[in-house]
């Protein structure tokens, strides 16, 4: 049953990416996958069979050109964009691309923002070469990250009490939104300097250093099979999933072959539990 699951899930994802890869492919906007994804194309040429999302990244100019060309082409669709300034109680720093006609629960992940298969979509950034800058950049955005974390009242498991929050006051939305800025601000301070050579996803779920990425690597992409079609990933692919996963090439053992996010999904008018 939960293969069956993970299969629906991976078509919806595909269609999903199979959207966004047309409308960067219309703009002539680059991007790369990212982690699993990267390491699906790879090892299994398309979805880690276990893996319940998909991640792409783009440089921030680039991320942000995809924003605001994707909230038109969009229109009238069944996807739905969602950032930290589309949807007020969506409190992450990167965006998804959700497919509206599904509904999904999320593992240790109780909150109001809209819910949906998705799409990740992570910008990349600019980072100095000091470990101490570098400390305090990911810092001071963790710092906010908790803050807006907070006031947008997510939590880890479901608490009866929630049902009877209201909905954010204006003065609720407006100090998030207000942090939402502050640790935008925060995570591009060095995009204005050409000379940096490095980039990083500072939203990035592994250790620090795992996910850093030069704009050489970023730059210098193949195509590779990914189920039913291609995606794009770094030419250095094998440098980059080494320092991320070591010998990436063997499969984890079989008990840590799970789910990540998704634990229950609404499609079609089915209800699904993984």
């Amino acid at each position: 049953m939960a293969d069956d699951v993970i299969s629906l899930i991976h078509r919806v994802e595909l269609n999903l990416f199979k959207q966004f890869v047309k409308i960067t492919h219309q703009h002539h906007i680059n991007y790369i996958a990212l982690g699993g994804t990267m390491l699906g194309a790879v090892r299994h040429q398309g979805f880690i069979p276990w893996d319940d999302d998909m991640d792409v990244g783009m440089l921030r100019s680039d991320y942000e050109y995809f924003l605001k060309v994707a909230k038109e082409d969009l229109k009238g669709s069944h996807f739905f964009l969602q950032t930290p300034w589309t949807d007020e109680n969506y409190a992450l720093s990167y965006s998804k691309l959700l497919d509206r006609n599904t509904f999904i629960e999320e593992k240790n992940n109780v909150n109001n923002a809209r819910k949906g298969v998705f799409l990740d979509i992570f910008p990349l950034d600019r980072i100095l070469d000091s470990t101490s800058r570098q400390r305090r950049q990911i810092l001071d955005m963790r710092r906010l990250d908790s803050r807006i974390y907070l006031k947008l009242r997510y939590n880890v498991i479901d608490n009866p009490i929630r049902k009877f929050h209201t909905s954010l006051s204006a003065e609720q939305a407006e100090t998030a939104e207000d942090f939402k800025k502050q640790r935008q601000e925060i995570m591009t301070m060095y995009n204005d300097k050409p000379a940096l050579m490095t980039i990083k996803n500072l939203a990035s779920q592994y250790a620090y250093e795992k996910e850093i990425l030069t704009l050489d690597q970023l730059a210098n992409t193949t195509d590779l099979p990914f189920e039913d079609t291609h995606i794009r990933v770094p030419a250095d692919y094998d440098a980059i999933l080494t320092r991320i996963y070591g010998d990436y090439m063997t499969l984890p053992p079989e008990s840590a072959r799970t789910e990540k996010h998704i634990v229950r999904l609404i499609t079609d008018n089915q209800e699904f539990e993984l």
